[in-house]
């Protein structure tokens, strides 16, 4: 397999636990993702799924008492988890970048736009502070930001929110990053700007070659950007394949319920669907399959934990009785 055919990012049988007084905490037990160069790839699920620890886990900011404890995350032919650390923050910022939910965990409140930018650049290339500059005022004007040259005079706290993480997102592009993982970017933004950015990231993603890994737990924002889902409930991924198919032919009835309680133009007037009960305690999973307490078709045999079932064509679901089995 040649460098070009290799996936960018390969993460495999990943595991990430947290070692607390009451017990492992099993935030990310055996995951599996695969990345192109250039593709996006939508990770959902809800809060507690393990998601936001899988794209930390890649870019290795894990804090005792977690630690990544088994796996392996391929990162263009070099193994992420047993590289020296010094070499892994050589990558951070330079070839993988992060956009976080919230732009306060990018930008230093006392420092002006320009500053922050220009040692963005800085601490991965020997280059001028004039051409960081530079670089720094085509980015801005990249992600869609008006009268770019007072923006960089600016502090944070002079912009507003959807401007702050616009600004998160131009640095994560500045040094032209081969992989981006977003974890809810947008999440406390309205609507309109949420629409907005998502449309800027998917074009420049598309223009850069970029691969992005676009964390959320609303199906409905990748729905229109990424090219790949892969659906995450309690540590593990229950189903993966291209958006058009697992939104259109859903396997794992978590996924089916997640594309139910989406309003849409049929449910208007109606009651939306609402998946029963409570996601379990990452402390105390029930065996077999984490879902089956909160699944109407649990059976005895979901007391087994289910294997990831690959259908071809990169489609894989997790369970025993799958939705197109009942159709």
């Amino acid at each position: 397999m040649t460098a070009a055919e290799r996936p960018l990012l390969s993460v495999e049988r990943l595991q990430t636990h947290f070692h607390t007084r009451a017990g492992v905490v099993k935030a990310v037990d055996g995951v599996d993702l695969t990345l192109r160069r250039g593709e996006i790839l939508g990770l959902v699920g809800e809060s507690g799924s393990g998601k936001s620890i899988t794209g930390f886990s890649i870019l290795g900011l894990i804090d005792p008492p977690g630690r990544i404890s088994g796996g392996r995350i391929g990162f263009d032919g070099r193994d992420l988890v047993t590289l020296p650390e010094a070499e892994r923050r050589r990558l951070r910022g330079k070839d993988i970048a992060m956009i976080f939910q919230d732009p306060s965990m990018t930008l230093n409140p006392v420092l002006r736009i320009d500053t922050q930018m220009i040692e963005a650049v800085q601490a991965h290339e020997k280059i001028s502070r004039q051409a960081a500059l530079r670089r720094a005022r085509d980015v801005l004007v990249a992600v869609g930001i008006p009268s770019p040259d007072e923006r960089l005079q600016a502090y944070p706290f002079e912009l507003s929110g959807g401007m702050r993480q616009r600004i998160a997102i131009a640095i994560a592009m500045i040094n032209r990053p081969r992989l981006i993982i977003a974890d809810e970017p947008t999440t406390a933004l309205d609507v309109s700007i949420q629409g907005q950015i998502i449309h800027e990231v998917k074009a420049l993603c598309r223009q850069t070659g970029t691969a992005l890994i676009w964390i959320t737990h609303d199906l409905a924002v990748v729905a229109g950007l990424a090219d790949r889902i892969a659906v995450m409930y309690a540590g593990r991924v229950v189903e993966t394949g291209t958006t058009a198919e697992v939104i259109r032919n859903p396997q794992h009835p978590y996924t089916q319920g997640l594309i139910a309680s989406v309003p849409s133009r049929e449910t208007r007037g109606h009651r939306l669907y609402q998946i029963p009960g409570m996601t379990p305690s990452l402390l105390n999973l029930p065996p077999g399959c984490a879902f089956s307490a909160r699944c109407a078709h649990a059976t005895e045999t979901c007391r087994t934990a289910p294997e990831l079932t690959e259908t071809g064509a990169g489609r894989a679901f997790r369970c025993w009785h799958p939705v197109g089995d009942r159709r």
